[in-house]
């Protein structure tokens, strides 16, 4: 053959060698299509719902992310955790300085993402001296001028509401803070129904931070008068222990060292206590601080549904003879 016909190609040939060509663009296009549609596939399963907060125009995610997650973690795994929850669509995180170097860990990991997010911080100090400069130093270490949310934390016993709402309590603080445009909005939490209700009588805060729990709700009735009275003051209803199952035992090894709680860790039981608290008038439930339980939240959360009667019946079979961890004070 001479070099001109060797340089010959037929028909048929640049048939099939470009038909070959066309067939792996087109599995290759095929491909992309499907790494395309598996993405956006995955993005819709972590789509999170969102929730009005009280009768502001905020919305939350109906989880949040509670700081204790971050407690004793390293940069980079609070950082991950952070970034975790926010590809997961979360945006209201909540931290306190009781929560250990939470807030340290916190601040570093959140700043990227703190213009798009709804952060809540707490003081448990009751005079107004001490509430200031827990203030200052929880905006610093968080690395923030503001905060959506500022609480006054753990308002459990008579003396903690008597003197944190006094003349010189810390609600002066938070208060002139609000009005200097340092804090959005005002909040308390609370472990005691008792004063839960006077606080709400007490002062026109925003928002309420509240154990919602099917064991506290079914055995001791602690929760519902406290949902009820914050619903008919169009406040914002945070939900805490919605993980919670009752108290470890004296000599059980506690497999979640940041719960001081037995939390619910069965699949079936775990998703209806969270679906319970979420089936509630609340805008939000905030997780324990195991990053475990917390993808279990998150996991529930974006597929959740109302408990049906059912479901609620289970639940409530499941909670016979557990021992809940809140009580009234009359029980």
């Amino acid at each position: 053959m001479t070099e001109k016909d060797d340089s010959k190609i037929t028909r048929r040939d640049f048939i099939k060698t470009t038909g070959g060509a066309v067939a792996a663009v087109s599995i290759g296009a095929e491909l992309l299509t499907n790494l395309a549609n598996s993405a956006e596939s995955e993005k819709k399963e972590w789509k999170m719902e969102k929730r009005q907060y009280g009768n502001k125009k905020d919305m939350l995610s109906i989880i949040g992310f509670g700081g204790i997650i971050v407690m004793n973690e390293t940069a980079e795994n609070a950082s991950a955790y952070v970034s975790e929850a926010i590809d997961k669509g979360i945006n209201y995180f909540d931290v306190a300085p009781t929560y250990g170097n939470a807030e340290d860990m916190l601040g570093p990991a959140l700043e990227p993402y703190r213009k798009n997010v709804f952060l809540a911080c707490k003081t448990e100090k009751r005079t107004k001296d001490e509430a200031q400069k827990a203030l200052e130093s929880s905006l610093k270490k968080l690395r923030t001028d503001y905060f959506d949310l500022y609480q006054l934390h753990a308002m459990t016993s008579d003396e903690d509401v008597e003197i944190a709402m006094g003349p010189n309590g810390a609600i002066k603080v938070l208060e002139e803070a609000k009005k200097k445009g340092i804090v959005r909005y005002l909040g308390f939490s609370a472990h005691s129904a008792e004063n839960a209700l006077k606080l709400m009588d007490m002062f026109d805060f925003d928002s309420i931070l509240f154990p919602i729990n099917w064991t506290c709700y079914f055995n001791s009735g602690f929760g519902p008068q406290v949902v009820e009275k914050a619903k008919s003051k169009n406040m914002g209803i945070l939900a805490l222990k919605a993980m919670a199952k009752t108290h470890w035992d004296k000599d059980e090894e506690r497999t979640y060292p940041k719960c001081w709680y037995k939390p619910v860790t069965d699949p079936e039981e775990t998703e209806l206590a969270i679906r319970f608290t979420l089936s509630q008038p609340i805008t939000a439930a905030v997780t324990p601080g195991d990053v475990r339980l917390f993808r279990r939240a998150v996991e529930v959360g974006s597929k959740f549904k109302p408990l049906n009667d059912e479901e609620l019946a289970t639940l409530k079979k499941r909670a016979e003879g557990l021992a809940p961890i809140f009580k009234l004070a009359s029980a």
